[in-house]
């Protein structure tokens, strides 16, 4: 009877205690349950986080005036330096090539050393100033004369003048003019600045501001005209002063300089611009870029 009873007593003790084996393993089951769950989300805040700030990529296409070619290769290797990824193509057409290129659509932005005119702003363009820029009347450096009223440069531009001597410290020679083609914004913003629109006589039209400037340089009675950031540092012409006043960075800012034009981004306005090209006209509207524009030679704004 003992036997029985101790028998039973022992059964009893086991199934307490699988009983207690049983409950701590549930509540230990129970703790890591909800650890993935943690986990996953710190996972899912990680993975998300770099499309946030996704670098920027892509190419942006430029087309338009040459004489804006210094400032705009100074911001396009800045801004790709900042972003490895984008690539800054700039094609330096002339302004009214620019123009058209944005109105078609063949370019992100186009460049154009002059202000839009009615025409084009009624197709849906628009333009933003990024910078200014004076047109420096050049002569070959062998020429004596130094400095020529407004007046002066529409007479020797249209033939009125034709001969140096008419005009103060000028030799014996005949006056040989040499311009940009048809459709160049520093053409454009030379002749309605002198009002002498289609009454220049030319010896030489040609396509580019360095062009120009060799053309004068390599002809003792020549004169021309081309943008003051090309001219800086060339060799064989010289700036002649305008009035009295030498055209620079800071006659240009304070508007004394009287032969001087605005540098303009030409948008079409019913294209939207891609995340690359809008960040780098951002870029070259910032005062960040001023002291790139200005050691390329043009006027920041500001």
């Amino acid at each position: 009877m003992k036997k029985i009873s101790a028998l039973f007593l022992a059964l009893a003790m086991c199934v307490g205690l699988m009983a207690g084996c049983s409950s701590t393993g549930d509540t230990t089951g129970d703790q890591p349950s909800t650890s993935p769950s943690t986990s996953a989300q710190t996972d899912v805040q990680t993975s998300t986080q770099p499309s946030e700030n996704t670098e920027l990529s892509g190419v942006v296409n430029l087309n338009g005036s040459t004489s804006v070619e210094k400032p705009i290769q100074a911001l396009a290797e800045a801004f790709m330096e900042m972003h490895p990824d984008v690539k800054v193509n700039y094609d330096p057409t002339g302004s009214g090539t620019g123009i058209n290129s944005a109105l078609e659509g063949t370019c992100d932005v186009g460049l154009a050393s002059r202000d839009l005119k009615e025409e084009e702003t009624s197709q849906g363009l628009t333009a933003t100033v990024f910078a200014l820029d004076g047109i420096a009347i050049i002569v070959n450096s062998e020429n004596p004369v130094a400095d020529l009223t407004l007046d002066q440069i529409a007479k020797l531009a249209t033939g009125e003048i034709s001969n140096w001597s008419e005009v103060v410290d000028g030799y014996d020679a005949p006056v040989v003019l040499i311009g940009r083609e048809a459709g160049s914004g520093t053409r454009d913003g030379f002749e309605s600045i002198t009002g002498t629109e289609d009454a220049c006589v030319y010896t030489q039209e040609l396509t580019s501001t360095g062009a120009v400037i060799q053309a004068v340089a390599g002809n003792p009675n020549a004169f021309g005209y081309a943008s003051l950031s090309a001219v800086e540092g060339a060799d064989g012409v010289k700036a002649v002063s305008v009035e009295g006043v030498a055209p620079s960075e800071e006659t240009v800012l304070d508007g004394t300089y009287k032969v001087q034009r605005n540098f303009n981004f030409v948008f079409n306005s019913s294209s939207e611009l891609s995340d690359a090209a809008q960040a780098f006209v951002d870029f070259a509207l910032s005062a960040d870029a001023a002291d790139l524009i200005a050691g390329a030679g043009a006027v920041p704004l500001a």
